[in-house]
């Protein structure tokens, strides 16, 4: 409960931008969060349900086999979807009982075991299943009766057989793109829940370790441990200005502000930054002639989208590698190259490459959200620029971003 208590802001941002239902759950089967979906789905206050046991929004006939359905889960320890195959029935505080689904997503806090069930209300989709069935019975009816009353409606049966196959293929395709929207939604809350885990561990083990070096001549290990929570803290406020940034460009109310700054300046800054996160023998190729040049731009977003590409460059490269940043420059347009000698992209996942979410098969061991790429070409894209890429497997990437600068 504590460390829900602690990072309430950050749960909460996150949780309600979900359209489903979530409830988080500790070892001992109490509710520690939950987000406004779910208490509306149950029809609680906000935050009523938080420190009740799970039972009380399970009916109380479903009390014995949901025991044994935890048991079971808790021996594997694995995302999945619970009763699967099954109906499983919800309790809210009126008393009403209603059909729902959830998925369940085990975690790990240093101070126990969670785990964030994703709910979805079934009712609507129940619905449609039985106007199916009623629609299917209707033409059964339909089509025997005219079999039976005329020998010359072959013709006509045939043609509503093909509409009824075609209805059903429709549907199987929506219940497809469902499934395939409901696994996404799941990917990203274990995406964020792992993201979040790591950092979070970092600073929890500083600010112990911290409070352990008490002495002058300890000055130094305190100052290590104090960095490297400021790093942590950081890293975790760049992750929500990312999913920020996504909200604001969905809903179109990201503001841009276009002012004339110094070229130099602005690369200056972000080599510098990206300096910070350089492998061992790694080094960054400067562009030259560029003291002078001034744009009219929006500088926050130059300085996100270049910060992106090196940073992603420097990731993505070997120890004792160079990446190169280009300049070009005309009356209209400036054009930025980021060129690096690592891993590459597969000729398969190129396409994806900007996809929301998306990363590449060679990298999924590696740390981050898939999120910065869409981010910058969705910022580029507003501003009247274009991202594009060239990448070989094992031989490197180079990154160009183009950007008018007329007034």
């Amino acid at each position: 409960m504590r460390a829900f208590e602690q990072n309430d802001t950050v749960f909460r941002m996150l949780s309600e931008a979900i359209s489903e239902g979530i409830v988080v759950v500790n070892e001992k089967q109490d509710i520690v969060a939950t987000n406004k979906r779910a208490d509306r789905l149950f029809r609680y206050e906000v935050g009523e349900l938080e420190g009740k046991p799970l039972a009380t929004i399970i009916p109380p006939k479903y009390h014995g086999v949901h025991r044994e359905h935890v048991k079971g889960f808790y021996r594997h320890n694995e995302q999945k979807r619970m009763a699967e195959g099954r109906s499983l029935y919800g309790l809210r505080k009126t008393g009403e009982q209603f059909p729902l689904e959830v998925g369940l997503n085990p975690f790990t806090l240093p101070e126990g075991n969670y785990v964030l069930a994703l709910v979805y209300d079934m009712t609507e989709l129940r619905d449609k299943d039985s106007q199916i069935m009623e629609l299917n019975a209707h033409l059964e009816e339909k089509i025997q009766l005219r079999t039976q009353e005329l020998s010359n409606t072959v013709a006509e049966l045939q043609k509503e057989i093909k509409r009824r196959k075609k209805a059903e293929a429709l549907i199987k395709t929506a219940l497809q793109r469902e499934k395939e929207l409901n696994e996404l939604k799941t990917k990203f809350l274990s995406l964020v829940s792992h993201e979040f885990k790591t950092p979070l561990s970092g600073i929890m083990t500083s600010a112990t370790l911290v409070g352990k070096y008490k002495t002058g001549e300890q000055q130094e290990k305190r100052e290590k441990h104090l960095q490297t929570i400021f790093g942590e803290v950081k890293r975790l406020n760049s992750i929500l200005n990312d999913f920020l940034s996504i909200e604001r460009l969905d809903q179109g109310k990201e503001i841009y502000r276009k002012t004339h700054f110094s070229l130099s300046k602005v690369i200056n800054e972000v080599v510098y930054n990206t300096n910070m996160i350089l492998k061992s023998g790694q080094s960054i190729n400067l562009p030259q002639n560029i003291d002078e040049v001034t744009l009219y731009q929006d500088e926050k977003i130059l300085k996100l989208s270049l910060s992106n590409l090196l940073y992603n460059a420097a990731k993505y490269s070997p120890e004792d590698s160079e990446i190169d940043l280009e300049v070009e420059l005309d009356e209209s347009q400036i054009i930025f190259s980021v060129r690096d000698n690592g891993i590459g992209i597969p000729e398969k996942d190129q396409k994806h490459i900007f996809d929301r979410y998306f990363r590449a098969e060679n990298v999924l061991l590696t740390q981050g959200t898939g999120i910065g790429l869409n981010i910058v070409r969705g910022h580029l894209n507003n501003l009247g620029g274009s991202i594009d890429f060239e990448s070989e497997l094992n031989v490197g990437s180079t990154f160009t971003i183009t950007l008018p600068i007329k007034e």
